[in-house]
Order: C-alpha cells, then structure tokens, then sequence
C-alpha cells in the first residue's frame, strides 16, 4: 500500500508542474513553490531507487495502461458508436479479431512496458549500488540531486533534445532493422508480432517480440536520457508525452484531441500498419519525407491541409490585424487625438 501511495504522490506533483504553462502568473508562482515543497519531501522520504521504478510506473500505468484499457472497453463494448470514430470504420474495431489474440496483444503489451521499467531501474541499480559509479540519471547528489529540480528552461532544452533524438533514433531502427530487405531474426519477429495486427488499436503499440520492444521503444528514449543525463523528473515528462503519443496515434480514431499533429501522426501509423510495415517508419512523418518513406499524405500536406480546414491562417491574420489596430491606437491614434 506504501508504494502505491508513493507512486500517486510522484505523479501528482508531475500533473501539476506539467499544468503550469496554463495558470496565471500569480498562481504560477505558488504552485512552482508548492511542487517544489512536495518534490523535496518525497526526495527525502523515499530512497532515489525506489523513486525511479515507481516514477516511470506510476507514468506508464495512468498515461498509458489505463487510457489503452478504456479506448479498448469502448471498442468492444459499444462498437456501434466506436465503428463511426474509427479510420477503417468496422475492419478497426478489435472485436473483428478472436478474442484470444485481443488478450494476447494486452498481456505483452502490458508485459514489455513492465519489462523496460524494471530494465530501467535495474541499470540504475547495477549502476549505482553494484558499480558504485555515478547515476546514469540524475537521481541523488550533486546540484541535479533529487531536491533540486532544473530551471523550466534547461529541462525545455533537454526535452526538445531528446524528442529530437528519439524521433531519429526510432525512425532508423525501424526502417532499417525491424524492416530491413536482409532476413533477419529481428525483422520476422517485429513483422510476426506487431504486425500481426492490421487495424491498429493502443495496446498494440507495444505488442511486440520483447527485443524488438527494447530496441524500437524502450532504448530510443532512455539513449538520450543516458547521453544528456536528464534529471528524473526531465525524463518523467518526456516519458509522459511518448506515452500519450502512443496511446493516441495507435487508437485508430479519426477523432483525436490535436488535430494538426495527432489526427496525422495517428493516420501514418494506420497506413503504417495497413501496409505491413512498406513506409511510414516515424510518426511525426519528417524523416519518412527526407527518405521518400512516406506513404499517403506526407507532413506538410498534413498540416497544410489541417491549417486550411480550420483557417489557421486567416485566424493568425485576424488576431495580428487586431494587436496592430490597439497598438495603433496606443501610439498614432492616441497622439493625434493630442
């Protein structure tokens, strides 16, 4: 019962500091005073290990497992009102396939997100209480330790970093491992497990041959943290923001809550997985457009096509004529007035 606490208190705070941006800036400092009060307690009550497992799980579990498990409850319990959101209409509803094989796509899907949580800690663990060396995260000690969180500024550094080199490190391993033209072990297997699923839904996401899971999922995200030395909770939020992503771009709906970014990164992902893996390797679709990846529409006429849709452009040109007409108003308007 201690631990599950322990994980609610972490994720807590992370909600908040997370919900920042959104507040005013009276309230924005209380609560940057009232996170870093919570953060230093749990820096001191809880062992910089403990933190680390039950951290990232507490992370996988609410921003991933739990909205999965809903979309899929959706799906298979009211599938009249699901098949309407759905890209691939009733061919994208997981109840199309035997029920065994939905049960098996969840069990290791929940069973590699388990297994690169414990991998992540159990390096920490060798790391640090085997080896005696330094935290391959910041966790404890030095003026990254625990009770001593980085500026916003330097984790907004660190995070555009590593979603950089994540995004790079999983196109590559994707396209040129997982389906590489040379037969290899890795290959069949990503193409026998993940793609044993046509029409995706969230829990397939991680439903893979557990080596093709840590080399493809696992390893682009927590290389970088390794490289940059991310402070645990720089790695928190980046791990948050890769688990919405997987949950959403795999959903296989058409209705999504972005839908510049989301609504297309979740569109290559069905053709990505329609087409058994011929294209479309990075969801965010840059990289597929450099190499000629691209399958259907690529990333700009994506956003191109979004930003028309909902007169993104018009909207900028309105609200750039209205701050030009008050501070004309401010300055010509008012001095002629005199």
């Amino acid at each position: 019962m201690g631990d599950i606490l322990s994980t609610l208190i972490i994720v807590l705070p992370l909600a908040d500091y997370l919900a920042i941006p959104m507040l005013s800036s009276w309230s924005t400092s209380l609560n940057l005073l009232l996170f870093s009060i919570t953060w230093t307690t749990i820096a001191i009550t809880y062992a910089p290990l403990q933190i680390e497992f039950f951290a990232p799980l507490a992370a996988r579990l609410i921003l991933y497992i739990l909205p999965s498990t809903l979309f899929l409850a959706f799906d298979l319990l009211v599938p009249s009102l699901a098949v309407e959101l759905k890209t691939q209409g009733k061919m994208g509803l997981p109840g199309q396939m035997a029920r065994g094989k939905v049960a098996r796509v969840v069990w290791w899907s929940c069973f590699n997100v388990l297994l690169g949580v414990t991998l992540q800690a159990g390096i920490e663990w060798v790391v640090t209480d085997v080896l005696h060396l330094r935290s391959v995260l910041a966790i404890k000690g030095g003026r990254w330790s625990l009770n001593h969180l980085p500026s916003p500024l330097s984790m907004l550094k660190n995070l555009a970093a590593g979603l950089v080199l994540q995004n790079v490190l999983q196109y590559y391993i994707h396209s040129t491992i997982l389906h590489s033209h040379m037969n290899n072990y890795l290959a069949h297997w990503h193409q026998t497990w993940h793609h044993s699923v046509r029409a995706p839904y969230s829990f397939a996401a991680n439903h893979d041959h557990p080596i093709c899971y840590l080399i493809h999922r696992f390893l682009p995200l927590y290389i970088p943290a390794i490289i940059f030395r991310f402070h645990i909770m720089t790695y928190l939020i980046l791990l948050s923001l890769f688990s919405l992503e997987e949950v959403f771009t795999y959903s296989g709906y058409s209705v999504l809550p972005s839908t510049i970014m989301l609504r297309g990164m979740a569109r290559r992902t069905d053709v990505h997985m329609m087409s058994q893996g011929k294209g479309n390797y990075d969801p965010a679709g840059v990289l597929d457009w450099v190499h000629g990846t691209t399958l259907g529409n690529d990333v700009l006429d994506d956003v191109r096509d979004e930003m028309e849709k909902h007169n993104v452009q018009d909207k900028a040109g309105n609200a750039l004529d209205s701050v030009g007409t008050k501070w004309m108003c401010k300055t010509g308007n008012g001095k002629a007035k005199r």
